[in-house]
């Protein structure tokens, strides 16, 4: 009988046995002998496919790898599910409890995660982003099911039979806890793929994996890799797929063009020279993926390329926070003194800039956790009516009170300016959310709006709909 072990993140399959012993048909391919251990060594990532086909080969073994428990829990979770919230689960139970489930943000994912948990019934480890996404959940998840819901992570190193855990600290965690989970649900999981994060799903042996996210893609193409860690994307729907007002606010995107002032503009102009001048002369196009790689190690040759680099970074400066948008921004809270406002900004400088003018609350990556629950409580109360932040609101954070989004300035990412779309759509009675895109005009802002804006919330497409081993 074939044994089955783990150990740090891996499996041991069988015990003594020789290194050109001939593994059962399907098994070998996720196998390598390891002389140490005389035995072969697999992903434990990699343990439903073993166990699928072992059982199909009809090979007897002993399970000595999991560790995780069946649990006892309600199927009805106290509100009856949005159809799209029903149909994602449907998919991914046909696709053996594996998959991706892509929806807008707003729409409820956590929700269809409560119905997952409910469904596999077995021990769940919830990966999040964040330390505001970890309470979140863990609260959400305390409310749905009555039990005590652990935590990993900011301090907390409570295991449970449902935990949720940050990324960070499940990579820590994995290689010791990976045999203690029959589910693993990644939320945001377009951060999943690369060398770091993917030993996540690579060294947990959960058979049964969900996805949750509102952009899969990536622009590095790792998308790819979403089979082998998750599994493929089951379901899918998109913002104008799905009906306003019952399960979205109506909405509208406002792009707003403000020129420049005489000084900056002619501040832009010479800086701008400068750096495409330098990118003319070396021949470098930022039209692959490697133009931003060559760009810096051409500027790293040379005093010319170094001061080619910096000249590259006061246009864009300019470009993200020059007055007039300050201007602009003082004119809209002005217009929307009795809405509750998010301000958005690519840089914590300039989140800062604006909270100083305007006297107004911000949240970055360097604002301690206390005050950032605090900050957000005032929020949802009304007591701070507008909050600026730089990116830490992008995802997930539940603030369904937010109905304008002012975005200042911005990276390039699609996956990025949805996110700023979703945190204003929570719908709620009488609500409309509006996002004003403020673009500094005659820049390479308007090349960055255009390509951020290429997705169905703003184009207005409707994309095509997509649609028994013992675990």
């Amino acid at each position: 009988m074939l044994s089955l072990r783990f150990q740090s993140g891996t499996l041991l399959i069988g015990e003594d046995i020789a290194p050109d012993t001939a593994l059962p048909a399907g098994i070998g391919k996720y196998c390598r002998y390891d002389s140490r251990v005389q035995c072969f060594r697999a992903s434990a990532g990699d343990y439903a496919a073993i166990l699928l086909s072992l059982y199909r080969a009809k090979i007897p073994y002993d399970d000595q790898a999991r560790h995780y428990t069946a649990l006892t829990l309600p199927k009805e979770l106290g509100r009856k599910p949005r159809f799209y919230q029903s149909e994602g689960l449907a998919a991914w139970e046909k696709n053996q409890r594996r998959g991706l489930v892509v929806l807008p943000t707003g729409t409820g994912k956590s929700f269809l995660a409560q119905m997952a948990i409910a469904s596999a019934a077995r021990s769940t480890l919830v990966v999040v982003p964040t330390l505001d996404l970890l309470a979140q959940w863990a609260l959400q998840l305390k409310n749905a099911f009555g039990l005590p819901v652990g935590t990993l992570g900011g301090g907390s190193h409570d295991m449970q039979a449902i935990t949720v855990s940050t990324y960070d600290s499940a990579l820590l965690s994995m290689d010791f806890y990976g045999d203690r989970f029959g589910l693993l649900i990644v939320d945001e999981c377009h951060h999943l793929p690369g060398p770091a994060y993917s030993q996540i799903a690579r060294l947990c042996l959960a058979p049964y994996r969900l996805g949750l996210t509102a952009t899969p893609e990536r622009t590095d193409g790792l998308e790819k890799d979403y089979a082998e860690l998750l599994g493929p994307i089951c379901y899918r729907k998109e913002i104008t797929e799905l009906p306003e007002e019952t399960v979205l606010s109506p909405y509208e995107t406002i792009p707003v063009y403000t020129p420049l002032d005489d000084d900056e503009l002619e501040q832009y102009q010479q800086a701008r020279e400068e750096y495409l001048g330098f990118v003319r002369k070396n021949r470098i196009s930022f039209s692959s993926a490697q133009g931003w790689g060559l760009f810096l190690r051409a500027c790293a040759r040379s005093a010319e390329g170094h001061s080619a680099l910096q000249a590259y970074f006061r246009q864009r400066n300019i470009s993200r926070s020059p007055r007039s948008k300050f201007r602009t921004v003082a004119e809209l809270l002005t217009a929307h003194r009795h809405d509750r406002v998010i301000v958005f900004t690519a840089d914590n400088a300039t989140a800062y800039q604006i909270g100083t003018l305007f006297g107004l609350p911000v949240i970055t990556h360097h604002t301690k956790t206390a005050e950032r629950i605090a900050f957000l409580e005032s929020f949802r109360t009304g007591d701070y009516p507008v909050l600026v932040t730089s990116k830490v609101l992008n995802e997930g954070v539940d603030v369904p009170e937010a109905n304008i989004g002012i975005v200042v300035s911005g990276s390039g990412s699609v996956r990025e300016h949805v996110q700023r779309l979703g945190r204003i759509l929570r719908p709620s009675p009488g609500k409309t959310a509006i996002l004003y895109e403020l673009i500094s005009e005659g820049t390479g802002e308007t090349y960055v709006s255009e390509r951020r804006r290429q997705h169905p919330a703003y184009t207005g497409e409707t994309p095509l709909p997509s649609g028994g081993c013992g675990c």
